[in-house]
């Protein structure tokens, strides 16, 4: 095992498939597809009481929130690289396995393991992800689902060709809310929507900040704390050292832990962390897919974190009876302008989605929230539209649920949803980084109008970590 605080730089690396030879190859017939064979209880669950064996990858933190709504299962074995992050879960499950490198965990108890659930930072999810599907494991994975476009492509891909069930871990997805956004719109209580704004707090301010952006890398180098092997977590990354801030901002925990989500090498920033949450209800209710555009405003921009503020403007195309629509997302400072509707002394909050409507304004909270009509008294005057759509039984459930019965579309965030919902979002990374509109061709997987593109969609891997 790797020693957590050797400091050597491992010398080999690799890319995976490049973004031209897999929209290619995703044409053509796979050359490796995985028929699931099991019932339950024929590849290492427990037959007798009908429970999943459960491997967890990144098990402290949300991971650890994670494990938790799996635990009506059997937690066979748990897999981190902190061990005093994960210290909290592994003490909750005592009888499970513990393992540091998700990769020997995987390949010496395939045979007992029935689903993965993985926590571990965005740069880990694809790696984990495609290793567990390729064996035919079921796969919980916590948002955003991908790390870049390329790796998003790359998982729906490889979960259709195995038919495993999955699921994103957007936890409102399965909530009342979700599903009264589409009942309200498809009820016609707003009219025609053609503006939709999303917002969010996060990465927070100088004054009030959830994690840094719009820094460079720190130079101040510090020993790697014995509970940490460094170079497991960085995994596919590149080399770098283990810092800290010179000015004290985020104490010593530069990266690790929580704080790796500003950090273009390991995050998406705010995009990934909360869009997947508060913009859910508008992919959602009015059936988006892939934009054909995006801008960017940002507070500015380096080749090592997100800037500390962005207004991204996402164009999606008419499709159907619905027109096209321009989604805004705010982050960091940045609020959309206040409704006239909204009564005065009522704040839009940290963090929500707003739709505008020819007849009205539909208003919500984070995590797709329940969502009120606005001003109040229209709220009162409408109620609630008619129920049309079945509720859910609880994220977690749902995926339990849907792997047990081998229905992968039973997941309703599913990566059939949640892989095109995530590139979406990531497209809107692109006009950040590179500070200008960018026109998108999702089935080609690129920008006609910004070739240098090309050099965000997919990312250098190390070796031992290919996605191929």
């Amino acid at each position: 095992m790797t020693n957590a605080n050797n400091g050597k730089k491992p010398g080999a690396s690799d890319l995976s498939l490049s973004r031209r030879h897999f929209v290619g190859a995703a044409a053509a017939v796979a050359a490796f597809t995985y028929v699931p064979k099991r019932v339950l209880g024929q590849a290492g669950g427990d037959s007798a009481n009908n429970k999943l064996n459960i491997a967890g990858i990144g098990v402290g933190g949300q991971g650890g929130s994670d494990i938790n709504g799996v635990s009506s299962e059997n937690i066979a074995f748990l897999c981190d690289v902190d061990l005093d992050r994960a210290s909290g879960t592994i003490k909750r499950h005592p009888n499970a396995k513990i393992y540091r490198d998700f990769r020997v965990m995987l390949e010496k108890e395939a045979k007992n393991i029935d689903a993965v659930v993985i926590g571990a930072p965005d740069h880990i999810h694809a790696p984990a992800a495609i290793m567990a599907m390729k064996m035919g494991k079921h796969v919980y994975c916590e948002k955003p689902m991908a790390h870049t476009i390329y790796e998003a492509r790359r998982m729906t891909q490889v979960a259709k060709e195995t038919g495993v069930v999955t699921q994103m871990g957007n936890q409102g997805h399965a909530g009342e809310g979700l599903r009264l956004y589409r009942e309200f719109i498809q009820d016609g209580a707003i009219g025609t929507v053609r503006e939709v704004h999303v917002w969010s707090d996060r990465a927070g301010t100088a004054e009030r900040p959830w994690w840094p952006q719009g820094i460079g890398r720190p130079t101040q180098t510090i020993p790697v704390p014995e509970h940490l092997d460094w170079d497991l977590w960085l995994g596919p990354a590149r080399w770098r050292p283990y810092a800290k801030f010179p000015n004290g901002r985020g104490g010593e925990a530069t990266y690790v832990p929580f704080n790796w989500r500003g950090w273009w090498d390991f995050g998406c920033g705010a995009v990934g962390d909360m869009a997947v949450h508060n913009a859910d209800p508008a992919f959602f209710a009015l059936d988006l897919d892939a934009p054909t555009a995006v801008e960017a405003e940002t507070s500015g921009v380096n080749d090592e974190t997100l800037p500390i503020w962005n207004i991204i403007r996402f164009e999606f195309p008419a499709q159907g009876n619905r027109p096209a629509i321009r989604m805004t997302w705010y982050d960091g400072s940045k609020l959309p302008p206040r409704p006239d509707d909204l009564e005065e002394g009522r704040r839009l909050g940290d963090n929500g989605i707003l739709f505008v409507g020819d007849k009205g304004k539909l208003l919500g909270g984070s995590h797709a929230g329940v969502p009120r009509l606005i001003p109040e008294a229209r709220m009162k005057e409408y109620g609630k539209p008619p129920q049309t759509l079945p509720r859910s039984p609880g994220h977690h459930k749902e995926w339990i649920d849907a792997c047990k019965a081998g229905k992968p579309q039973d997941a309703k965030s599913g990566f059939w949803y949640a892989g095109p919902f995530t590139e979406a979002l990531l497209v809107g990374n692109l006009a950040v980084r590179l500070q200008k509109r960018v026109e998108w061709d999702a089935k080609a997987m690129r920008s006609p109008n910004c070739p240098e593109a090309d050099n965000y969609i997919t990312k250098f891997y190390r070796a031992g970590y290919s996605i191929m």
